[in-house]
């Protein structure tokens, strides 16, 4: 068992580092949704390193981990497993297909067909996957990051409202510093650190941690803030389908990871307000007046964060 999360979190976020420069902002909400057990949407331009990202991950844990490039021509057998007929037993066996593992990488996923989008829903939601009549758990930890390039639409299906709900968080890299890049450019100059990457983590030590992350203090006053905050991206001029409950239940549990990952037993406003963009802005849905504008699910989150007051104190 794992005594000091923060201690052990920190490590992961130190040996992450060895192999993405800088970054630390997105490297700890993909932290974050690992002690909540969440799937992360990694969005942006490509070239930025979010592959690199989710495999420098899957490399620090101990776990099993399986990546699918999504094409158009992707099955959603491909995907959930498929039965296969044995000559010798005279009976169908079923192949359990990639989905079956703790770590998957759903690389440009928008660029399958919502049909095989769809097989997902079920796995990320229920961790569960039904194939041939018959239901199937998956592994525990079960975590889907998913890749995708919001520039380069041809080709392209764009996520429905459903299946952007079941992402926790939404993370964006960006370009890197000159400082930054000049030091990536070093590091990979004569090999690639991802191959000198040890585990850290096992899966029951993930399970531990996210047990842990459940268990931290969210007083009354910084409940009800999350709760006013997911409440007013619903009554938002500008928004035509605001944020879910479920979006609330994600606010909460993220707030808590992330005091985890500040070496904290208790959450503070501050953890709500820095979890608000990675959890909201991918659920909310802009009004067409407000398109036309040019206004961004982003602008909404920050008008909503402006608009809503803070607990001045909260019991710890």
């Amino acid at each position: 068992m794992l005594d000091e999360p923060a201690r052990a979190l920190a490590d992961v976020r130190e040996n992450i580092g060895r192999v993405i420069v800088g970054k630390e902002q997105a490297v700890d909400l993909l932290l974050v949704a690992l002690l909540c057990e969440g799937h992360v949407l990694l969005e942006d331009v490509p070239g930025v390193g979010k592959t690199m990202l989710a495999r420098s991950l899957a490399r620090t844990l101990s776990c099993s981990f399986k990546r699918l490039q999504f094409t158009p021509d992707l099955l959603p057998s491909d995907v959930t497993g498929v039965a296969i007929y044995n000559q010798k037993s005279a009976d169908f066996e079923y192949r359990p297909g990639p989905i079956f593992a703790n770590i998957v990488l759903a690389d440009e996923i928008n660029r399958a067909t919502p049909r095989t989008q769809s097989a997902l829903l079920e796995a990320m939601e229920e961790r569960q996957v039904t194939a041939e009549g018959e239901t199937r758990r998956l592994p525990r930890p079960f975590i889907v990051l998913a890749t995708q390039n919001p520039v380069e639409l041809e080709g392209t299906f764009p996520l429905p409202e459903a299946q952007l709900d079941r992402f926790l968080l939404r993370v964006r890299l960006g370009y890197p510093s000159e400082e930054e890049e000049t030091t990536m450019v070093r590091r990979y100059e004569d090999h690639n650190p991802l191959d000198e990457l040890e585990p850290l983590l096992s899966a029951e030590d993930v399970m531990t941690l996210a047990a842990e992350a459940r268990t931290v203090h969210m007083s009354d006053d910084v409940l009800a803030y999350a709760v006013r905050l997911v409440r007013a991206t619903r009554s938002h001029p500008d928004v035509q389908l605001g944020a879910s409950p479920r979006a609330t239940l994600a606010l909460t549990r993220t707030a808590r990871a992330l005091a985890v990952l500040r070496g904290r037993t208790y959450t503070l406003p501050d953890d709500v307000k820095a979890m608000a963009q990675p959890v909201l802005g991918h659920r909310i849905m802009h009004a067409a007046s407000a398109r036309l504008r040019g206004g961004t699910a982003d602008d909404i989150v920050e008008a909503v964060l402006a608009q809503t007051p803070a607990p001045v104190e909260a019991a710890a």
